[in-house]
């Protein structure tokens, strides 16, 4: 997430449905999905077709699937049965009982007690309300039935177990929250005669923020004395606004709120001490920390009317003096905390007088003198690595872009390329830099931050390559920019324009298109004339840019922006490394962080369906074109030809394993 990259995509075919979200199988690190109610998919990360991952056909429809770190997955149907992932892989399909014939499931959730994992859902039927609390491992089931609440219904659920108990929150329509008590109960000969028992509920929470009720739409636990409800609240006249709100269930206080100007889906999420949502139309993560709850902070909380700034990964927000001054005084139960922010606090608070706090560094280094900088970026960065530490760098390298932008003037190049080379930064901890770097044009401090960052925008990505190409070769000479992607397959005394295709590739000369028999040997020295269309220097800077990850959904619009001149420029670069690559039998490049050739041709077809009809207008680019189609068409019939002996090939590598290793012999195979 914080990356802004998909790691792995997968897809069904045409006309299946995903019925239930997929999930990770923490024991065995593999996806578990389910399609069309009941064709069961797992799979693991390598695995790039989901068309050929494991299937399996249940006899029923699921409801949901749910993996415990520690208990494996379990397997919820429609019906009620529970069935744990290894037994039901035994025999998918075996019989599932239906316990609920008449009921709906509205929710379900999967804890572990001890070493048993439990499973509880609610159902409804009729208005009625039923909770069923399970253990596969144990054939244990017992069913309740919710008291009802008058003129009201339940809107959603969560629970925890603790102590053999479980505590059931319910969200309600009339904007309260109940709390229902259910112990573990242990299976007995009376327990399995005895009636559903009726659970009675006891108020938790009135939403309530300065008079007004909140509609709260989705509750999560978390800890044992604190909530978060999403939800709206009225607006005179308006459109209801939605906001997140964290609640102190010990002393019923509204903790803090912020509200959602965008809007929401209406779901949260919550998973190792963090939120997500999705806020208009991007992935909100934010990180909170609960800290022991206690009376004086709860009443002090209602008396502050301070909210926090929610942040996504996409719009990153530098700290504020503003906000630095608040967060020196704030002393929060609980505090949401941004990822690109540090948990500030006050020197009485860390008991650590003798240290900066990040606020304090930034302020202090607002105007300070270059050798001042350097003196206390020096002290940062010497300091042992702690969780924070890589955080506190990134605060300060923002803080250096912002003087940069309010002074043009003031510009630490070699402290910022030292900190991008020593410290594992990225786009995201300083979102300025690249920015600042490409206004002052210090194509050195570019190409690092291209090598070094995962997660550059592929705006920001493009802006570089067209810096990179519009700028000169004389003026590139007169830059320290490093060569090592570049210098081993680049010739420095040749920086002709006209790129030469007449030699032979991967076993084939041109002439193949008359001729598929004529074939020769390729010759090294054949290749010696071609060209590189640009400079030693250009094309470091350009391999920077082709290491650089991106999606291409996004890139596409930014490169058919691309000056004609330039992209023509971009291609034969492409197609010059394409042709060196082709020439080694490995096809790879020598040097450190060389292109590899999935990444030039992933670039080259990226580049041409961008720049499509520009290449086909231009004269200039026709002969390129040609010569490019020339080329891989002579490839894909040379890779034919070696497809049809691949069955030759096989055969001759069984028989060498069926040989016994002792016995000398002469063989002659025939290749057909």
């Amino acid at each position: 997430i914080s990356d802004q990259k998909p790691l792995g995509c997968w897809s069904v075919k045409h006309g299946q449905i995903l019925t239930c979200p997929v999930v990770c199988n923490f024991e065995t690190h593999e996806y578990i999905a389910v399609h069309d109610d009941k064709v069961l998919r797992i799979w693991k990360n390598e695995d790039l077709n989901l068309d050929k991952a494991f299937k399996a056909t249940l006899s029923a429809d699921v409801y949901r699937i749910h993996s415990l770190p520690q208990g494996g997955a379990l397997v919820l149907f429609r019906g009620g049965g529970v069935r744990t992932l290894d037994v039901l892989l035994e025999a998918p399909q075996q019989e599932i009982e239906n316990l609920i014939s008449a009921e709906t499931i509205r929710w379900s959730g999967a804890f572990m007690e001890g070493q048993e994992p439990v499973l509880i859902f609610t159902t409804e039927k009729d208005k009625d309300f039923f909770v069923y609390v399970q253990k596969p491992k144990l054939n244990s089931l017992h069913k309740y039935k919710l008291e009802q609440q008058k003129l009201a219904k339940p809107l959603c659920f969560t629970a925890h177990i603790t102590n053999q108990t479980v505590t059931l929150l319910c969200l309600y329509s009339n904007n309260s929250v109940y709390q229902v008590l259910i112990p573990l109960q242990q299976d007995t000969e009376e327990e399995e005669e005895k009636e559903e028992e009726i659970l009675s509920k006891s108020l938790l929470l009135n939403l309530s923020v300065s008079g007004a009720a909140l509609k709260g739409t989705s509750l999560v636990v978390l800890d044992k004395d604190h909530v978060a409800v999403l939800g709206s609240l009225p607006d005179s006249g308006k459109k209801p606004k939605e906001c997140l709100t964290i609640w102190n269930t010990k002393f019923q206080t509204l903790q803090t709120s912020k509200e959602l100007p965008l809007g929401t889906s209406g779901q949260l999420w919550c998973y190792e001490e963090k939120f997500f949502l999705i806020h208009g139309k991007v992935l909100t993560v934010i990180m909170y920390k609960c800290e022991t709850s206690s009376l004086a902070a709860a009443v002090g909380k209602l008396k502050d009317s301070q909210t926090f700034d929610v942040s996504s990964f996409v719009n990153w927000n530098t700290l504020e003096d503003e906000e630095l001054e608040v967060s020196f005084q704030s002393q929060e139960s609980v505090a949401l905390k941004e990822e690109s922010r540090m948990n500030l606090r006050s020197n009485r608070s860390t008991g650590q007088s003798g240290t900066l706090s990040v606020g304090q560094l930034l302020l202090r280094l607002k105007d300070a003198s270059n050798y001042v900088l350097e003196t206390e970026l020096k002290k940062l960065m010497a300091k042992a690595p702690t969780p924070d530490l890589q955080a506190t760098i990134g605060c300060v390298v923002t803080a250096l872009t912002d003087r940069c932008k309010r002074n043009p003037k003031f510009y630490p190049q070699n402290l910022l390329q030292e900190i991008v080379e020593t410290r594992d930064l990225s786009y995201s901890l300083c979102p300025d830099l690249m920015a600042v770097a490409l206004e002052q044009k210090d194509l050195q401090l570019l190409q690092i931050c291209l090598e070094r960052f995962p997660d550059i925008p592929e705006e920001i990505t493009y802006a570089c390559l067209k810096a990179f190409l519009s700028t000169s070769e004389d003026h590139l000479k007169s830059v320290d920019v490093n060569l090592d992607s570049a210098i081993c397959y680049v010739d420095v005394e040749c920086n002709d324009m006209e790129v030469k295709t007449e030699i032979l590739e991967n076993g084939f000369s041109e002439e193949m298109d008359q001729d598929m028999c004529d074939t020769k040997i390729p010759k090294e020295s054949q290749s010696d004339g071609e060209s590189c269309p640009v400079g030693l220097q250009k094309a470091a800077l350009l391999n920077a840019v082709l290491h650089s990850a991106y999606t291409e959904t996004f890139l596409l619009p930014h490169l058919k922006n691309l000056p004609a001149q330039q992209a023509i420029l971009f291609l034969r670069y492409l197609y010059y490394l394409y042709v060196k690559c082709s020439e080694k039998v490995n096809t790879t490049l020598p040097g450190i962080r060389s292109p590899t050739i999935n990444q030039i041709m992933d670039w080259m077809c990226l580049l041409l369906d961008a720049q499509f009809t520009v290449m086909v207008m231009l004269p200039e680019a026709k002969d390129l074109i040609s010569n490019l189609h020339k080329f891989v068409r002579a490839q894909v019939r040379f890779y034919s030809e070696l497809n049809k002996i691949e069955g030759s090939l096989r055969e001759l590598q069984r028989l060498n394993h069926l040989r016994e290793s002792q016995t000398y012999s002469i063989e002659v195979l025939e290749i057909i």
